[in-house]
């Protein structure tokens, strides 16, 4: 089994989010300790995409010459990979530039990427919501695959996370990171346990001070809960969860949501105004209780993830006597 990242503190990836994370975002994430990613079509055009990859680098590269209580986490470039997407190969030329360590594709095969990243010695991994594209991945060549589970928010998948790792688990074992409504340390040892090797957290880092969300956003979130989730195919054409405050505010009733759009994936066609106007959000919301620093809520999460493993040690079969 290929291990995870060993510079990360926590199996974490603060996960790649549409119009939400940014390069401060990665920075944030990658000096608290955890992967720090983000979507490709955040940077548009595709200038900034190159600022970004510099931003980020030359960041970390000063960030190595301070003082650190833990080591740093690596960064990771989120790819779009469906033929939609009309920029990739320009994307590609930059991943292939700016070298980040861990790439994860989405909407598509990993193929495109394969080459470019594993050429320079980075790895790929494939996001995919059912057995069929993770078979898929894995036949492409994957090095690891991002199973989205239910529960998550944007663009989710249906299955339960610990019968998907499971299934998974019977035919790869490679890098396994899973997510799903997965919002605090006990979720991630749950995860570990599980036989996942890293948990994607997306929800969790929306409202953080660092992340590109709207203000009202952010507070959207502190106040929402779990039933205030819609999961529809009505705002983009694919299935993803979204906050039904933020479909009212736009018009829209949560329960007379109109039939599902063409699929569009291009980073820049007139769908991004659906994330920019309408907003998303997993099933793990309730954890969000304030709009804090990035690095509060990874001091948070670690401490949760260590009395889970200390309960776990606590109820270790005893060996019969």
């Amino acid at each position: 089994m290929t291990p995870w990242p060993s510079e990360s503190r926590l199996p974490v990836v603060v996960a790649p989010m549409f119009l939400v994370s940014g390069p401060e975002m990665v920075l944030a994430a990658c000096r608290s300790g955890v992967v720090g990613a983000f979507p490709t079509p955040n940077a548009r055009p595709i200038a900034q995409l190159g600022q970004w990859m510099q931003q980020i680098t030359e960041g970390l590269a000063r960030a190595r010459d301070e003082p650190h209580p833990h080591p740093l986490g690596p960064w990771c470039a989120n790819l779009v990979t469906h033929s939609s997407n009309t920029r990739l190969a320009q994307d590609l030329e930059l991943v292939a530039r700016f070298k980040p360590p861990l790439v994860v594709t989405a909407l598509g095969s990993p193929a495109p990427a394969l080459a470019v990243v594993q050429r320079y010695g980075g790895r790929v991994l494939a996001d995919v919501v059912n057995l069929t594209l993770a078979r898929k991945a894995v036949a492409a060549g994957a090095d690891g695959l991002a199973c989205i589970c239910g529960g998550a928010g944007g663009h989710t998948g249906s299955l339960n996370p610990f019968a998907f790792v499971s299934a998974v688990r019977e035919f790869f074992d490679g890098l396994l990171v899973v997510g799903g409504a997965i919002s605090d340390g006990w979720g991630v040892a749950g995860a570990l346990a599980a036989g996942a090797d890293a948990v994607y957290m997306g929800t969790r880092f929306i409202a953080v001070q660092e992340s590109l969300a709207a203000p009202a956003y952010k507070q959207m979130l502190v106040d929402a809960q779990v039933d205030d989730l819609i999961v529809s195919d009505a705002i983009t054409g694919t299935p993803a969860s979204w906050l039904k405050p933020s479909l009212r505010a736009h018009g829209l009733d949560p329960d007379r949501l109109p039939s599902a759009p063409e699929r569009r994936y291009d980073s820049h066609d007139s769908g991004t105004r659906q994330w920019r106007d309408v907003w998303a959000a997993g099933q793990g919301v309730g954890s969000i209780r304030a709009i804090q620093p990035l690095s509060e809520v990874v001091d948070q999460i670690e401490h949760e993830y260590r009395q889970a493993c200390g309960r776990f040690l606590q109820r270790q079969p005893r060996n019969p006597s």
